[in-house]
Order: structure tokens, then sequence, then C-alpha cells
């Protein structure tokens, strides 16, 4: 059959328009039964020659013409693989590879890199990068297809684990959705903790679990009896054990999956407090994570300055003298206290509709003065490497 080819323009991207993702979760949408492989080559007769080698197996094949639209087309489509010329324009196929590889949401993404000469170093250099084959032209078609179904084929099954993290990420929705006065609790934890850990200048796995932990962090609670869940006066001892059980809960609930291990402390710990006190284990100072104790922070915050069904809710400048006072009792990581005041502002201003889409790199631009390190290269090379991370949520 006739295969579907979309030439992708980079320069229609609005820098703006680099969104954190509707849910932690959320991927775009694939056309059902189609492979989207995205193709990487400046030359429109080295083009053809990819699509022919390619042969008439169902797929919708994606053009980009330089890295930057690369980057940009991976961000947009649910691409499944991804052909690329050694010497593609800009960032060239090594290193835009590495990008790739580095980033969670596509380290699973298979990446052949195609030469037109035989060379041993940039091959090495290549496989090193995390590239999965280095072909060199011109291809065996017969082979060549072999090889792209065999990864595609991996690609699904990698796919197929993913939806088992969209069940979790809609059992943690539905947390908030049993309690109408939490509005999107899950997407200003996601955003803050992601905030704070661009101001602490974390790695970009970091910034990724905070983001995620924002969703998952109280997704034991779907095992909370809504007599006690929502109980408006104060819970006796028996209610309040069953209240602290849904840190140990959730921890148990997402403990299978190989790609939520990271969460997991947050989801355990986000409730444990500086001096010792807290739940479920009494960690104390930096036994403590960090992770968990910057979503703490947000999670605080929020509780604070949201309706409950026991309390009203408090204005932000009551809220943070509530945490500053609660750093003077020992509960709280008096720096981190201390970071949240200080980037609390750019929360002050008029949100948008969607609170979650609101742009991490605008995000990132707003905390740059908040950085405690020197600011990144400003290669072009640096650039859309941070762009690229900012648009999966990292």
């Amino acid at each position: 059959m006739a295969t579907q080819s979309t030439p992708y323009c980079g320069d229609s991207l609005p820098l703006g328009d680099w969104n954190v993702s509707d849910s932690a979760a959320g991927k775009p949408e694939r056309s059902a039964g189609q492979a989207k492989i995205l193709l990487v080559e400046a030359s429109a007769a080295n083009r053809r020659k990819m699509r022919s080698a390619l042969g008439e197996f169902e797929y919708e094949l994606i053009e980009a013409g330089t890295t930057s639209e690369a980057v940009a087309a991976v961000s947009l489509n649910a691409v499944d693989l991804v052909l690329i010329d050694l010497l593609a324009p800009e960032m060239g196929a090594t290193e835009f590879c590495r990008m790739l590889k580095r980033a969670p949401a596509t380290q699973f993404l298979p990446v052949f890199v195609v030469a037109g000469f035989d060379d041993i170093e940039a091959e090495v250099r290549a496989i090193e990068a995390g590239a999965d084959e280095f072909l060199i032209a011109p291809l065996r078609p017969k082979a060549f297809r072999a090889r792209v179904q065999a990864s595609l084929r991996y690609k699904a099954m990698i796919d197929s684990l993913d939806d088992s993290e969209t069940v979790l990420f809609s059992l943690a929705q539905s947390v908030e959705e049993r309690d109408p006065t939490l509005g999107q609790h899950c997407q200003r934890l996601s955003l803050m903790a992601a905030a704070m850990g661009i101001a602490l200048n974390l790695p970009p796995q970091d910034i990724a679990t905070l983001q995620r932990g924002g969703y998952l962090h109280d997704i034991g609670k779907v095992a909370i009896p809504d007599s006690v869940l929502f109980k408006p006066g104060p819970l006796n001892e028996e209610e309040w054990a069953i209240m602290k059980s849904h840190t140990e809960k959730g921890e148990r609930i997402c403990s299978h999956m190989r790609t939520l291990t990271d969460i997991l402390p947050i989801i355990r710990h986000h409730h444990e407090r500086w001096d010792g006190s807290g739940y479920p284990d009494g960690l104390k100072g930096e036994e403590i994570p960090l992770l968990a104790r910057i979503l703490q922070m947000a999670d605080v915050y929020d509780a604070l300055t949201t309706a409950r069904c026991y309390k009203r809710a408090l204005l932000p400048e009551e809220a943070i003298e509530v945490m500053s006072d609660e750093a003077k009792r020992g509960w709280r990581d008096p720096n981190m206290v201390e970071l949240f005041i200080d980037i609390l502002p750019m929360f002050r201003t008029q949100a948008p509709a969607d609170f979650s889409r609101l742009s991490l790199n605008a995000l990132a631009s707003s905390l740059e003065k908040f950085r405690k390190q020197p600011a990144r290269s400003s290669s072009r090379t640096s650039l859309f490497e941070n762009q690229f991370q900012l648009a999966n949520g990292l």
C-alpha cells in the first residue's frame, strides 16, 4: 500500500507551544494500526531512496530536514522510530541520538543512524550515544525492512507496558474526582514541584520524577474509605491510622512497575517531618529524600490555600506564615520553605484556564535568577536539548 508522508516545518512551532502535557501520562495520539517513522534527512533525493527502501508495509512517514524540525516532530507526534542521516544539519545524528536517549520520555525510541560512507569511529560514537543501528548506504532493502519491523515490534511492546502506567495515572486522577474541592490539585503540585526542581538546578530525570510524583503522590487514597477521607471533623485514632496508611498503600500499588521506581520515595515519604515526627517511617532531616521534601512544599501550600470540608482556603500570605511557623517548629526543611517563598510570586500571577498547560520553558526563564549555577551554554546544541527536555515535561 502507499505510505502516508508528512513533511514537517519546524518554523511553524512557536516556542511558547512547548507545553507540559495535559496529564503526566499523556501521549500524542497514534493512528490505529500505523507506525510513525521520522526521517531526518536534508536531501530530497535521499528521502526518496529511503522511502523506496522502506517498501510497502503500513506506516506513516514524517519528514524533517534539520534536527530542530526533528525535535519539534518528536514532541508533537507519537513517533515509533527515527531514521537520521549521520550528517543531519545543525546537531548531527550522534548528538540528536544522545539527546533522545537522555530524555525519559524517549529513551526507548529506536534510532537508526544512516551514513553515506563507512567510518568506524563515527559508528562507535553513534552506538555510544545510544543508536540502535548504524547503517551504511546504499541500504539492502530486505534486511533494512526486517530491522525496522523488528524495532517497531519492540517499541510496541514498550508502549504496552506504558499502558499499565497510564492506568495508574487514571487511578490517581480518580482521587481528585472523588473530591470536587481539590480542583486540579495534581496538576498544580506537578508544576510547583517541577519549578522548585528547576530552581535547584536538578537534572532532567529528577524534574520528570517531580512532575510525575505530583500526579501519583496520593494514589494510595484510592484505598481509603470515603467515611475517613471526607470526614468533616477530626479523625479518631483508628481513622487516623487508616488515613496515614495511604503512603504505604500508594507505594505498594506502584512498586511493581520499574518505570515508577524513582517516584516511590515521593509516594512513601511526602508526609515525613524534618524533626522525625512524620509518617510512615519517622525519617528525620536529610534522611527524608530530597524529592519528597520538594513535593511536600507544594502539597502543604496547595492544601492550605484550598478550601476543604473542614476549613476555609487561606490567602497566600497566610499560608506562607503557617509554613514558616512549621519550619521554626521543626516540621519542614527550612531551606525548602525559603526556596518555595522565593518562587511563590510566579504562582500568584493570573493562571491560564488550563493550569497544567503553562509552558515549562517560560517557567524556566522566570526562575533563571534563582539558579545557583551559571547559565548553560547558549550553543545551538544546548538550546535544542533544553527545549526538547522542556517539551517532554523534563
